[in-house]
């Protein structure tokens, strides 16, 4: 007799557990255990045990994107926060722009009203004092060339031919002397400075009822100047008029051209005090 050959140590055992696997598959994936003495299908596998397989597989890859999710969760929610601090600095930093644009729109608005004030303001005298130095002549375009300006140190003055502003021997202003003495309105309104209007005369003598010397001829042109001065709204309190007669000569009078050139009459702006 041959002694029995015992077989493999647990291949039994492994053989039962593989069943019981089985049978448990099967029970989950069908809801009962199979019957006793049912056939199997061909090749020994049970038909719902791939079911049941495939049911674990679903089951353990659900249970493993479940963190994964969680993971994703959590790694968007730090990044909201950042997006809410990111808004918020823009939002406080546009708020400064629009105060600083208010600000610089204030600051320009006056800037532009100051230029207007400049460029719309007319011409104005040199200020006073003026340096010292000595005369000199300029004829301004805006007066013609019949007005003559002479800047001299504290004073600036408008000199003007008596051959344009009277007739011969008299003290009325002419057509001519009105017409001229309107153009240099605006100038001496815009002025704040003191007006010494000088009449002088040439050496020849006079001696008239109405004038009995040069001296009364001087005066009374000066006076007629600043009566139309006056009267043309320039404020009385800076006007002031004098007659040299021929005590301050421009040229010899010894010659016609020398005489013309002593009769005169000089608008001088002075400054007070001077």
């Amino acid at each position: 007799m041959g002694t029995p050959q015992s077989a493999a140590p647990g291949s039994a055992d492994s053989t039962a557990i593989d069943a019981a696997a089985e049978g448990a598959i099967t029970d989950t994936s069908q809801g009962a255990a199979p019957a006793e003495g049912v056939a199997q299908a061909p090749g020994g596998a049970v038909p719902g045990a791939r079911v049941g397989i495939h049911a674990v597989h679903a089951g353990a890859a659900a249970a493993l994107l479940e963190p994964l999710e969680a993971s994703d969760a959590e790694s968007e929610a730090w990044l909201i926060t950042y997006l809410d601090v990111i808004t918020l600095l823009l939002v406080m930093m546009v708020v400064m722009l629009a105060f600083a644009g208010a600000y610089n729109g204030v600051g320009e608005g006056s800037d532009a009203l100051a230029r207007q004030a400049t460029e719309a303001a007319p011409v104005e005298l040199p200020p006073l004092p003026l340096p010292a130095a000595a005369p000199e002549t300029a004829v301004l375009p805006d007066l013609g060339e019949d007005i003559e300006v002479l800047v001299q140190d504290r004073s600036l003055s408008f000199r003007i031919s008596s051959e344009i502003l009277f007739e011969s021997g008299q003290a009325d202003l002419s057509l001519g002397g009105l017409a001229l003495l309107r153009r240099l309105l605006p100038v001496l309104r815009e002025s704040p400075h003191p007006i010494a209007v000088h009449g002088h005369t040439d050496a020849l003598p006079i001696r008239s009822a109405r004038f009995p010397s040069n001296w009364e001829l001087s005066g009374a042109r000066a006076g007629s100047v600043v009566r139309y001065f006056e009267a043309n709204g320039i404020d009385r309190q800076r006007l002031r008029a004098v007659g040299f007669a021929d005590t301050r000569p421009l040229a010899n009078n010894a010659s016609a051209e020398g005489r013309a050139l002593n009769r005169r009459v000089e608008l001088v702006l002075e400054q007070p005090g001077a």
